[in-house]
């Protein structure tokens, strides 16, 4: 977050340019949020191999920690949503809140400061991901024939009004589900992080205002008032990371699902 003085003693006001990155060492691709992306899937993987490696009858500390944060998972999400199914897809759920957790806490870690999902990008292709697995779970269900009319033909509906019916469905559940998916998960990670930006850089111009007791004493406030939400940030990146993979597992299991 870069405080630029303008003429006259003004700031620049924190925007869009401040989530717009260049590429690292030559590569354009390799921007921060791409390498916070690499960087969270490592420790996602490494993780839960580190988890799940020596597991004991008599469980450890260790192991009884790890196994809430799977059994939140598995109990909460996956086996309430897609009950007896559960078991194909909590891998997949598992991993998917991990990565969005992680993603969306390197925002409040003074090394990074940024949570990868307040760029669109990002959350366009997690959204994209959800949609192969929720997509893919149904044609291996009913077949691609199958799924199709079990999604876009809802039983009891009069022939006549079909027409109507099924590029609404189609609309629905193939464009609706993935735009709806990533924009909620980027609008809040986004507003959140501006909000934060705002008291921040806002603060320290305040506070470093020259003879205006005033200014200075809002500017204090400001920073210390950034601190708490960051804090409140910390809670939404998790609540968003929940609501992420829940919307995941109704999506597959409306896909699964024997009836519409």
């Amino acid at each position: 977050m870069n405080l630029v003085p303008m003429e006259g003693g003004g700031w620049v006001t924190p925007g869009v340019k401040d989530f717009q990155f260049d590429g690292n060492y030559g590569i354009d691709w390799l921007t921060k949020p791409a390498i916070q992306a690499i960087l969270a899937a490592i420790i996602v993987i490494a993780f839960w191999l580190w988890a799940s490696s020596g597991l004991k009858v008599k469980p450890t500390k260790k192991q009884v920690v790890m196994e809430r944060a799977y059994e939140f998972v598995r109990n909460a999400i996956a086996r309430d949503t897609l009950g007896r199914d559960y078991r194909k897809f909590l891998p997949y759920l598992l991993a998917l809140f991990s990565f969005i957790l992680i993603n969306n806490w390197f925002g409040e870690l003074f090394f990074s400061m940024f949570p990868t999902f307040s760029n669109i990008g990002y959350a366009y292709g997690l959204a994209i991901v959800t949609f192969f697995v929720y997509v893919g779970a149904g044609f291996a269900k009913h077949g691609v024939g199958g799924y199709l009319k079990h999604t876009l033909m809802p039983p009891g509906v009069p022939w006549w009004i079909m027409p109507l019916i099924i590029p609404l469905e189609f609309l629905s559940n193939f464009i609706t589900r993935p735009l709806t998916l990533s924009m909620r998960l980027f609008a809040n990670l986004f507003a959140g992080h501006l909000v934060i930006m705002l008291f921040v850089v806002g603060g320290a111009f305040l506070l470093t205002y020259p003879d205006n007791l005033f200014f200075n004493v809002s500017g204090a406030l400001s920073l210390i008032f950034s601190f708490a939400l960051l804090g409140l940030e910390l809670f939404i990146g998790a609540l968003q990371a929940y609501v992420f993979t829940v919307l995941t597992a109704q999506y597959v299991s409306s896909s699964i699902a024997d009836e519409h």
